[in-house]
């Protein structure tokens, strides 16, 4: 159907070599989108790549959202390819778990750099693109049920989280006018790398078995399990499609059923 396509659009997706980023890809070229493939590490992206289609997809290596030299770089590359970008996806984050008073202020400043600042730094690079787009630009940032609660032990990706979903709601303001919308998905803990290795962290550390470390992460979903990375992928693809134009300013939580917004 004509509505539900992305063909010709450009979609920019950070931290898209795994877990949920590289399904969002996914998603979104199966739709029809030509989408850059955004992360630090270029060989995850360049395996996508092929999967995907090379002729669907450019690599954008070396894309640290914390550096607006290594952003604008790729953005110039993504472009002179795609051309502007007029779909954003800012997925790229990081989650490492410590007691509070064991937070020390590099942990600190390396999650809120990454996970709130590194949105900050992408949308702004990306905005010209998307304002000269106009109606049916689209930014999705995949938060966290953390945006909108809080967990023991990751007060840094808490607060960093909380902060995507606040900016989340500015910007949806701010541009409605120009019919560019703005919307955070929020997993619960989700089927990823980083959960895989926060499993390994605890058995190493308490010497619980994988299946009772397993056990800490699904009894917060009332569906006793992990969420999908295509699960939030296709949550995702929804908010992109020109049927969505009314959802803007929304934190969607994407959870079995663990928070419940109203």
């Amino acid at each position: 159907m004509a509505e539900l396509s992305l063909q010709g659009r450009h979609a920019l997706v950070t931290g898209a070599g795994s877990g949920i980023g590289a399904a969002i890809a996914r998603a979104l070229v199966a739709a029809g989108a030509r989408v850059t493939l955004a992360g630090r590490r270029r060989e995850p992206l360049e395996a996508l790549a092929l999967e995907l289609g090379i002729e669907k997809t450019f690599i954008a290596g070396g894309f640290d959202v914390t550096d607006r030299k290594a952003i604008a770089a790729g953005l110039d590359g993504a472009r002179a390819v795609f051309g502007p970008v007029d779909i954003l996806i800012n997925n790229a984050g990081d989650a490492p778990s410590a007691p509070f008073d064991k937070t020390t202020p590099d942990i600190w400043n390396h999650v809120l750099s990454v996970d709130l600042t590194g949105v900050f730094n992408v949308t702004q690079a990306v905005l010209p693109d998307l304002k000269a787009y106009g109606a049916g630009g689209r930014i999705v940032n995949i938060a966290s049920t953390a945006g909108l609660m809080g967990y023991p032990y990751v007060s840094a990706y808490c607060a960093a989280k909380h902060g995507v979903v606040g900016l989340t709601r500015a910007l949806a303001l701010e541009l409605a006018k120009k019919g560019i919308t703005v919307n955070a998905v929020c997993p619960g803990f989700t089927d990823t790398p980083i959960i895989a290795r926060s499993i390994a962290a605890i058995v190493e550390k308490t010497g619980r078995s994988p299946e009772e470390a397993l056990a800490e992460f699904t009894k917060s979903n009332p569906q006793g399990r992990l969420v999908q990375p295509e699960e939030v992928a296709e949550t995702v693809l929804w908010l992109t499609r020109p049927t969505a134009q009314s959802i803007n300013g929304q934190a969607i939580a994407v959870a079995g059923g663990e928070v419940m917004t109203g």
